[in-house]
């Protein structure tokens, strides 16, 4: 691969896997399978193995998890939650062993002991006991800060508030919270009488359940959990990790009863080869079998990298395939125009779930797999919450079958489509279509972007009917008088919403930014587009060379800023907004104002133990400093963490200054600390 179509490919899977990421951690809500997206992931850690210089500072590839959401208070990991390398088949279980005593410096022909338990379909979660009292509950968020949820875990009857026997004065109990599949069918069933949508899968509903602002709600679901380890802990060492889960058994935590121990990796491939057709006779949804070393002496050994420990692997199971007939497919409209096609199924039962509907993505991947409506097809599921057409049966067809074309005009508001040259997407280019606004206000209000409680899809769409909202901007002209004369819409309800539509105004510029729904401009964009400016007006107002030079912005996303400023109705968007209350300029917490910093520039590169590489650049631009993604003669300093590769390299063979982090941190006084 060439140089540029690396870079822009590299850049492509960036962006893509984050919001992938966001969608599956933050807001439990996948929109492809497990395998595609560890496919993408694999592909970006060879193009950034391959081309270095193209890792950008916020890869998937550094990272653990997502960031965790706002609505709870944020508890710091004692010690990381870290997450695991995975094996897809036999080989790769055999190749870990293998690379394992590579590392330990063990001949090939010593076997090493494991322990293997089912990897539970649910959310991983912290439970902090201090005198054997249960303090704190937390999940496992980006790895190193979760969400305080300890009384939505209190109401689980499964987790111990007071642990049994002789506790240790301080423990931190680890473990997965899961839905049982009976449970999952009670809820679904009672969310069907009530005209509600339906959760996808067990895990779906998990961890929503578990997410709940209100407890009385997660102590409705009936949820359960295994745990499986330990993280903090004080006054005890363990010999091996199955001594670990022996001690959690006898404090009273509830650990999974398929755990095994066995003598080699060659057992441990039978033990998970044996659970790959047994698991439909569980109650629970598994995808994998975690493979851990048992000594505890090999495991500190082994250590770990910044993504996760050596000395453990998840076996993933393969995804379970099923037969069904496409009966139609429909193309729906998103808020930036885009037309996607959605296969409609006859409804098949697959692994814990019934699928009636699968994304096709766009016209292309509907040609290059040829389906069409009335095809016999092969579904692909893993615990999904959207299930992918693996392929169709052309030798399944009757002649009846119909090709699919995507339709000339938008099919909601009738509009001509357009497709720009050497893109595979189809959109709608009228700004008042329905379809467009209705995603664009729900949009505005998720909770990623104006975080307003309240604001579902009925909602939206009974505001946009009735001429009481036009643009996201009309919510803040919104009475509850108005609102409570909707459907479903007490009193309450109607207070309520104004009172989240009225916080949701001082959310900050970068949440702003993304919320506007620009083309092109996700999440990294919007936090890039604010450490640059210090307003919307000054975003507005910037030209395209302007644009190019906040790093991750090139010439696509700065024309698609541009030409959204440009439009008559965006022309004093910013100006309009602070009318009406909304915060639209950036805030730099006083705590780190200063320059102590000035004229200096930093790249971070490796795992940082302290904090999140976004936090440490913040702290050098309050700072009067200057963070940037590669290093040159220009550059100062290069704070290096476990793991720094080629930045580090090219630091030392050009005389950079290279610091740890905890020389960052006392350079910059403890700035970090907050």
């Amino acid at each position: 691969m060439e140089r540029d179509e690396a870079r822009k490919r590299i850049e492509e899977l960036s962006e893509e896997l984050a919001y992938h990421n966001y969608r599956y951690y933050v807001l439990d809500s996948p929109v492809i399978s497990d395998e595609q997206y560890d496919a993408m992931l694999v592909e970006l850690e060879q193009l950034e193995e391959q081309f270095p210089e193209f890792r950008r500072p916020d890869s998937p590839t550094q990272r653990i998890g997502a960031e965790p959401s706002e609505q709870f208070a944020t508890v710091e990991h004692a010690v990381p939650m870290l997450s695991l390398d995975k094996s897809f088949d036999e080989d790769e279980l055999i190749e870990f062993d293998r690379r394992l005593k590579r590392h330990l410096r063990i001949d090939e022909t010593e076997p090493i002991a494991y322990v293997c338990e089912l990897k539970i379909d649910g959310l991983a979660v912290s439970l902090l006991y201090q005198d054997g009292v249960l303090v704190q509950g937390a999940t496992r968020g980006d790895g190193r800060r979760g969400e305080d949820i300890t009384a939505n875990l209190r109401t689980i009857r499964s987790v111990p508030l007071r642990l049994q026997g002789d506790p240790p004065p301080v423990i931190e109990v680890r473990g997965e919270v899961y839905l049982p599949i009976r449970e999952f069918e009670r809820i679904n069933a009672e969310r069907a009488a009530a005209d509600e949508p339906l959760f996808a899968n067990p895990r779906n509903c998990a961890a929503g359940s578990v997410r709940q602002l209100d407890p009385s709600i997660t102590a409705s679901r009936r949820l359960d959990i295994f745990c499986y380890g330990t993280g903090r802990v004080e006054g005890v060492r363990f010999a091996s990790h199955s001594e670990e889960l022996e001690l959690l058994r006898t404090l009273g935590c509830k650990v999974n009863p398929n755990v095994e121990s066995v003598a080699s990796i060659e057992e441990a491939r039978a033990y998970c080869l044996g659970w790959v057709d047994r698991r439909g006779e569980l109650e629970y949804a598994v995808d994998g079998v975690v493979v851990k070393a048992d000594l505890v002496a090999l495991q500190e050994q082994a250590g770990s990298t910044s993504h996760g420990p050596r000395w453990a692997t998840a076996y993933k199971f393969a995804a379970v395939e099923a037969e069904t007939v496409v009966r139609d497919i429909e193309v729906t409209v998103a808020r930036t125009g885009q037309l996607t096609p959605v296969a409609v199924m006859e409804p098949v039962f697959v692994d814990g779930s019934t699928v009636s509907r699968a994304i096709l993505h766009n016209e292309d991947e509907v040609a290059r797999k040829d389906v069409r409506i009335g095809d016999h097809v092969i579904i692909r599921k893993a615990g999904d919450v959207i299930p992918e057409v693996v392929r169709s049966l052309p030798e399944r067809r009757t002649g009846d079958e119909q090709p699919f074309s995507m339709p000339a005009n938008c099919p909601v508001c009738g509009t001509e489509v357009e497709r720009a040259e050497g893109e595979a997407a189809t959109r709608c280019p009228n700004l008042n279509c329905p379809a467009r606004r209705l995603s664009l206000l729900l949009h505005w209000g998720g909770r990623q972007a104006m975080d307003i409680d309240g604001l579902g899809d009925s909602l939206a769409a009974q505001l946009l009917d009735r001429g009481l909202v036009d643009r996201p901007e009309d919510l803040y002209r919104l009475t509850v008088e108005q609102v409570e004369g909707l459907e479903r819409m007490a009193r309450k309800s109607a207070q309520n919403l104004i009172a989240a539509i009225e916080a949701s105004k001082g959310r900050g510029l970068e949440r702003l930014i993304f919320a506007l729904g620009i083309m092109h401009v996700g999440r990294t964009a919007a936090a890039r587009l604010t450490e640059h400016f210090s307003s919307l007006r000054g975003i507005a107002s910037a030209s395209a060379e302007e644009l190019q030079q906040v790093p991750d912005i090139g010439p696509k996303i700065a024309q698609s800023i541009i030409s959204y400023f440009a439009r008559p109705e965006n022309a004093e968007l910013p100006e309009r907004l602070e009318a009406l209350g909304i915060d639209t300029r950036r805030h730099e917490p006083e705590a780190d104002a200063g320059t102590a910093l000035a004229g200096l520039t930093f790249v971070f590169t490796g795992a940082l133990e302290q904090m999140t590489r976004p936090r440490a650049e913040k702290i050098v631009v309050n700072l009067g400093g200057r963070a940037t993604s590669s290093v040159s003669r220009n550059t100062d300093y290069v704070v290096a963490g476990p793991g720094a590769g080629s930045k580090l390299e090219k630091a030392r063979e050009l005389g950079v200054a290279v610091l740890t982090e905890e020389e960052f941190l006392a350079m910059v006084g403890g700035a970090g600390g907050s």
